[in-house]
Formats: structure tokens, C-alpha cells, sequence
């Protein structure tokens, strides 16, 4: 069955050229040119990624991303941003909002699929044997794609659970930036280490028990301790 795209893009020549060519790829493909339609869409219809500008009428790709992650239903959905901005800190706001990959103007169709491709077998790679993890309240079941904290769901993008699964299957470990994202976003990944730093944010927030025991080791990476601090 051919995976869904949905391309929410306002400049008509890029959004019918990346038509064209994911269709010519064999993806199914809609559209939209407006924020307003594009979120409607997302929300209602079942799309296996979303290609988002960043700049567009009605309501801004930020934004959108940042419903999309509240909502249950979409709270998973791959997005990929694509903006004409090149500094360092939208690329920054845009990750914090839940995007998982960031394409910056101009760009070759070529670029798009191979990121489209890349992240989908970063999503479908085989999960740890282990699928269940507790810690400090946090109850993780990898089966399910579900995490409670004390009892209460929790909706995380996909990487931020891959991330936190990982954290938790390697306890005790430090585990640099570049082993990170080698195994979470893949050999093919195009970003930078402070794409780890940004996740790792998120999580500590979602999950204060990791504020402490999720710590920076200057110089190497990242440790979650093997046990959680005592209340």
C-alpha cells in the first residue's frame, strides 16, 4: 500500500513540483496552499508524513506543528519543515515544536525523497527486544508506543520516544551525541548534534525525574543513571 504524503506548501511551483514527483515515486499525495486547510487535513486524514512550510497564510507551520504534536491522533505523525530561513535558531524552534527534519530552500525533489525515505526507515527499524521499561514513574511499553509518568499518559513525537526508549535500555552508559543520532536519525541524517541537545530539553521537561538523572557529561554525551534519584 502506498504511503500518504501530505505537502502543505503556499508557493504553487514548489508545491506542484513536489507533487509531480512523489506521485512519480508512488506516493499518494494531496495538497494544500493554506495553513488553516493544511491543519484541517492533518487532523482529519490518515497521512504517513507531512511536508510543512514554515512560512505560510492563515496560520504558520510552527504552529501547526505545535497543535499536531498536542493532538493524540497526530502526536507521532512524521513532519518535515521546509523553509527558506537558514539561521541556526529557527531550524532550533522548528525541532522544539516536534518537527523531525528541517529542509531549507532551495532544494532538488531528489533531497526531499531521500529525506522522506531516511526518516521512514528510521521509524520502521526494529524496535529493542526488551519493550517494556519502568523508571521513576515513567512506564514505557515499546509494544504499544505508549508512555505514562505517574499513572498519566504521555504523548510523545516518535523520536522522542525512541530517544527516551534508548535512554532507558542503556542505563549507566554515556552515550555520546554522534552515537545518538547515528541510531535514532540514521548515517543519512543532515543535521547537527544540537538536534540531541533539543530532545533531550524535551524530555526533561515532559519528565522532571529526568532532570537529574539524565546528565550531561561535558566533552562525551549524555548518562542516564542506572537508577532513578530517591524522592
Amino acid at each position: 500500500m502506498s504511503k500518504r504524503i501530505l505537502i502543505v506548501e503556499d508557493e504553487k511551483d514548489i508545491r506542484e513540483l513536489l507533487e509531480h514527483y512523489l506521485k512519480k515515486e508512488g506516493y499518494e499525495v494531496q495538497s494544500a496552499k493554506e495553513g488553516q486547510d493544511g491543519l484541517e487535513k492533518a487532523s482529519k486524514e490518515k497521512f504517513d508524513l507531512v511536508l510543512l512550510d514554515l512560512m505560510l497564510p492563515q496560520i504558520d507551520g510552527l504552529e501547526i506543528c505545535r497543535r499536531l504534536r498536542s493532538q493524540a491522533a497526530t502526536a507521532a505523525l512524521p513532519i518535515i519543515m521546509l523553509t527558506a530561513k537558514t539561521e541556526e535558531t529557527d531550524r532550533i524552534i522548528g525541532l522544539e515544536m516536534g518537527a523531525d527534519d528541517y529542509i531549507t530552500k532551495p532544494f532538488s525533489p531528489r533531497e526531499v525523497l531521500a529525506r522522506i525515505k531516511a526518516l521512514h526507515r528510521r521509524i520502521e527499524k526494529p524496535q529493542p527486544k526488551e519493550l517494556k521499561w519502568s523508571y521513576g514513574g515513567i512506564a514505557l511499553d515499546g509494544d504499544r508506543h505508549e508512555v505514562t509518568y505517574k499513572g498519566k499518559n504521555h504523548g510523545l513525537t516518535s523520536k522522542e520516544f525512541k530517544l527516551l526508549e534508548y535512554f532507558l535500555a542503556n542505563r549507566g552508559r554515556v552515550l555520546s551525541r554522534d552515537i545518538l543520532l547515528n541510531e535514532l536519525w540514521g548515517y543519512d541524517y543532515f543535521g547537527t548534534t544540537r538536534t540531541v541537545d533539543v530532545h533531550v530539553a524535551r524530555l526533561r521537561q515532559k519528565f522532571p525525574v529526568l532532570e537529574k538523572s539524565l546528565v550531561s557529561i561535558k566533552g562525551l554525551g549524555y548518562k542516564l543513571s542506572e537508577d532513578p534519584p530517591k524522592s
